[in-house]
């Protein structure tokens, strides 16, 4: 099992790496395959209208998320990493203007958001929570092509052909130098090599990728989860959505640059930092800014909360922790995917901010000098925390309990390595029986809990 640390890292845009994210890359898919040409249909057809429909969680909670818009935004050729934020607002009202869509290398194509794009809450696709559905017709409405995408969260999407191979298909050995698919047989290598964990998912990205590139890449995932942080901390105002939520990170900010400049140490300063730290990214992704998934956009706040937190407090710190941190997560990451969920809409918030937590404590413990065991402890203590989390966003929008909650995610995060550093890695409960309770536990969990707003929160603060 491999999965590269630019498919846990995704540069992209808020609020959901699921919602937002996902519905772009679906649609950008669909108009690929329009462009192919290779698809059966008459000689002479050609696609000259475009619909699409949003099922599951997407039907349920796509409105807050931005799903629509995202779905617009994908048809107009648009892709999460590369689309200015500040654009996206005029490229929407144009297509709700025209009524069309004019993807760069295609025709126009009619697409009337208030007809062609529905939020179907009565279908659910079968393969998965968050499924997508677009249709191309010719110009006297005959239906010349559909296809169905899942966005499967952290912003990955597969068609659905592509789903049951993955479904059907028996883990294929990848061709890296240490292919573990599980913590147990990462410890394994770990041992047998004598390298970190850091080093060994180096090892397995340097198969592909020159060294140069790999750090380049690294330091560009970096340079915009840093970037997010200082922009949440100089924004303020109310987030968007209706909740009229106000941005705090900045506030907070002010307080505690204050007392840093006036050498005031007070016993809650560095879980203030990191604090705000977190909820600087997640309300920068609120407002539809440019983040990281880590390893999704509701999560987004905690890798690199806890990061800046480190630099922060440790001022010799250079790019090579930055380096090993973000590899060491993404590690942890990979083995989480792999045998359980990240999707909040799957298995609840213990996918998102426990698996950012769990990343976060691996790699937080690991340049602090933690060794394998210890970095594998930090990982399972701060997942085992998270065990049973739901997913109940207030009017669909990542905003109440998503903000704080990353917060607190990051707290723990710091936590478990503290606790990890202080053992020496011999632990009751493995990272991969945390990992497979936390599926468990997903799978048994109502789907009113995971992501589609119908209980909890979502339900109970509109209620008082």
């Amino acid at each position: 099992m491999f999965l590269s640390i630019f498919d846990v890292f995704k540069i992209g845009i808020g609020p959901s790496s699921s919602h937002t994210m996902g519905p772009m890359t679906a649609a950008r898919r669909f108009l690929d395959e329009l462009k192919t040409n290779t698809w059966p249909r008459a000689a002479r057809a050609r696609p000259a209208a475009l619909s699409a429909s949003l099922h599951g969680s997407l039907a349920f909670t796509g409105v807050g998320h931005g799903s629509g818009r995202a779905v617009i935004l994908g048809l107009c050729g648009q892709d999460p990493k590369t689309v200015d934020p500040d654009a996206m607002d005029a490229m929407v009202a144009a297509v709700e203007a025209s009524g069309t869509v004019q993807p760069e290398g295609h025709p126009t194509y009619r697409f009337r958001p208030a007809v062609d794009l529905v939020f179907d809450k009565r279908t659910t696709l079968p393969g998965h929570p968050n499924g997508l559905q677009f249709a191309a017709f010719d110009t006297d409405g005959q239906l010349l092509l559909r296809r169905v995408y899942y966005s499967i969260g952290g912003g990955f999407v597969v068609s659905a052909e592509e789903l049951d191979a993955l479904k059907q298909a028996s883990p294929a050995q990848a061709d890296v130098p240490y292919p573990f698919s599980d913590a147990r047989s990462m410890l394994a290598m770990a041992a047998a090599s004598g390298l970190s964990i850091a080093a060994m998912k180096r090892a397995n990205e340097e198969a592909t990728r020159s060294r140069v590139t790999l750090d380049r890449g690294i330091d560009e995932i970096w340079g915009v989860m840093d970037g997010c942080i200082a922009r949440g901390i100089a924004q303020d105002g109310i987030m968007p959505g209706g909740l009229n939520v106000k941005r705090r990170a900045r506030g907070i900010f002010l307080q505690l640059d204050a007392q840093w400049q006036r050498n005031e140490i007070t016993p809650l300063m560095a879980n203030d930092w990191l604090s705000l730290y977190a909820m600087a990214v997640n309300e920068e992704n609120a407002g539809g800014g440019r983040v990281v998934t880590a390893p999704t956009n509701g999560a987004a706040g905690v890798i690199p909360a806890v990061m800046k937190y480190f630099l922060k407090f440790n001022a010799a710190a250079g790019p090579q922790a930055v380096r090993d941190y973000l590899l060491t997560a993404a590690a942890i990451g990979g083995i989480i995917k792999h045998n359980a969920s990240i999707s909040g809409a799957e298995v609840g918030c213990q996918g998102e901010v426990g698996s950012a937590s769990a990343m976060a404590a691996a790699g937080l413990c690991a340049i602090m000098g933690g060794t394998p065991t210890q970095v594998e402890n930090a990982a399972e203590i701060a997942l085992e925390h998270h065990l049973g989390m739901t997913c109940d966003p207030v009017g669909g929008l990542v905003q109440i309990p998503c903000i704080e909650r990353n917060a607190f995610g990051a707290v723990k995060a710091v936590t478990a390595a503290s606790l990890a550093l202080k053992g020496d890695g011999t632990h009751a409960v493995p990272l991969d029986a945390c990992i497979e309770t936390m599926r468990q536990t997903g799978m048994d969990m109502s789907e009113r809990y995971k992501e589609t707003s119908l209980a909890g929160l979502a339900v109970n603060v509109v209620a008082c």
